[in-house]
């Protein structure tokens, strides 16, 4: 069985680095130099929670898209 998990990832310009979090799937996150790198990393730590929590898979929750937020400072 495979299902798929939407990512959020961005460029961190301080450390230089990928950073990316499955928002519905609490611990799922990490960070790399490339986009290979950091695609790994998150398969890698979704199978661990997944292995701590099989329920994660039942999850309801869908990604429906972006929206950029705009404050004034």
């Amino acid at each position: 069985m495979k299902k798929t998990f939407t990512a959020f990832i961005e460029y961190d310009e301080e450390s230089k680095l990928y950073v990316g979090i499955i928002p519905n799937v609490v611990g799922a996150h990490s960070q790399a130099e490339t986009l290979d790198e950091l695609q790994r990393n998150l398969q890698e730590v979704l199978e661990l929670c997944i292995e701590e929590n099989p329920e994660i898979v039942n999850d309801p929750m869908h990604f429906v898209g972006t929206q950029q937020v705009e404050i004034a400072l």
